[in-house]
């Protein structure tokens, strides 16, 4: 199957390089984070050409996957039932350099390491996920170097350090979530990970409160869904509160700082509000808001930096698109497909994508919403296309689709 036909029906869903392939080396893309955009990128470029040398540049000895990490919050799945390592990349010919991207030179074309040393490029992929705007909420830093406050947005040891607060928490006592405004990595995540809380509490603490405070005036995404299920299932124990806007967090009170209140919990996660990551902010991507990278759509590419491709959360979204797993793996393919007809000598042309994401409410039932966003050459961006929707209801079906999904982009991915 041609690669452009793949994506139309899937997509939908110094440095001495020596790719494994017999053909002579035509140039080196370089990848910059191994998230679902970054990993997905540089597996494909080398599926799609494998005389490209890939180099992908990661901090983490693992994957983490923040889709399912949620089910660990409630404790219904695991860490390791989350995590993968980057041996399938290998397999592939990409070359995996686990060190830390410090700074990229547009003009020498190459990406300084936090080890030393430089990796030249000919082509570059900035997928940095996230960083957050601390300042924005009073003593946040502070409180959270103490180890009480937690945003626990990045899957990995504060979902863990969350899961034991969780756990050590007193029956009785209350769990605030603070929302902070869109946009913001994943937006059902929020509401996902309350329902999965509330889902704990209802089984070995009945006593405790979960309390949303939602600096959006309403439930960003699948609202009708998950206020159907909070009443079904959590009467008592789920309270939401829009128009809530965490401005300070005082760790000594343990209290959540509104604009007119302050609210006390036992446990207190709080989301502050996202930018993209801090590679992109140090090399002059960020164009939005001092947030969000602007990127040419039909090719990635940064509309600030030539030369330089962005992927995932970290870009300035197209109208109606979520930040989102399955939208930084579609990004993923339309970077690898213009890159691969850039290198040799191609025009690259737009592509249709499909994000789908799910959200479990229970242990076992899940909701889904999708969405199909096409090229509007007249507009010059993707634009929300017929063929999306939500689910019509909760269902156990819903979260079984919601794991295989799970199974299928990982290994899609990394695999």
């Amino acid at each position: 199957m041609k690669r452009r036909d793949f994506l139309k029906v899937a997509g939908a869903t110094s440095l001495a390089g020596c790719a494994t392939t017999s053909a002579p080396s035509k140039a080196r893309v370089v990848v910059i984070g191994g998230g679902f955009g970054g990993a997905t990128a540089a597996k494909y470029i080398r599926l799609w050409d494998a005389s490209i040398d890939v180099v992908l540049i990661e901090r983490d000895a693992q994957f983490v996957s923040c889709p399912i990490s949620n089910l660990v919050l409630g404790g219904y799945t695991g860490m390791q039932d989350i995590s993968r390592d980057y041996s399938g990349l290998a397999r592939h010919g990409v070359q995996v350099v686990r060190d830390e991207a410090v700074a990229i030179d547009a003009a020498k074309k190459s990406v300084r390491l936090a080890s030393g040393g430089a990796i030249a490029y000919e082509r570059l992929i900035v997928s940095p996920g996230i960083d957050f705007t601390f300042g924005d909420v009073q003593g946040y830093e502070a409180a959270m170097q103490s180890g009480r406050v937690l945003h626990a947005w990045k899957a990995g040891p504060q979902t863990v350090a969350l899961r034991r607060q969780l756990e050590a928490m007193p029956d009785g006592g209350v769990y605030i979530l603070s929302v902070p405004l869109a946009p913001y990595r994943c937006p059902p995540g929020p509401y996902e990970r309350a329902s999965m809380i509330a889902a704990y509490f209802k089984q070995a603490k009945p006593k405790s409160k979960v309390l949303v405070l939602d600096a959006n005036p309403d439930v960003t995404s699948k609202a009708g869904l998950f206020k159907r299920a909070w009443s079904d299932l959590y009467p008592g124990i789920l309270e939401y509160r829009g128009n809530a806007r965490a401005v300070g967090v005082d760790e000594k009170t343990m209290s959540v700082k509104l604009e007119v209140e302050d609210v006390k919990g036992d446990v207190l996660n709080v989301v502050p509000p996202h930018r993209a990551g801090d590679i992109a902010q140090k090399a002059g991507l960020i164009t939005s808001n001092n947030r969000w990278c602007d990127v040419d759509w039909r090719t990635m590419e940064s509309k600030a930096v030539k030369g330089v491709h962005v992927l995932g959360d970290a870009t300035l979204s197209a109208p109606a698109m979520p930040k989102s797993g399955s939208m930084a793996n579609n990004h993923a393919k339309i970077a690898a497909a213009a890159i691969v007809d850039l290198l040799n000598g191609r025009e690259p042309a737009p592509l249709q994508i499909i994000n789908t994401c799910y959200s479990f409410v229970s242990e076992k039932e899940a909701i889904r919403v999708s969405s199909v966003h096409r090229w509007d050459a007249g507009k010059g961006t993707l634009l929300a296309a017929p063929g999306g929707g939500v689910s019509a209801a909760r269902s156990e079906s819903e979260g079984n689709y919601a794991w295989n999904w799970a199974r299928t982009i990982w290994a899609d991915s990394l695999a």
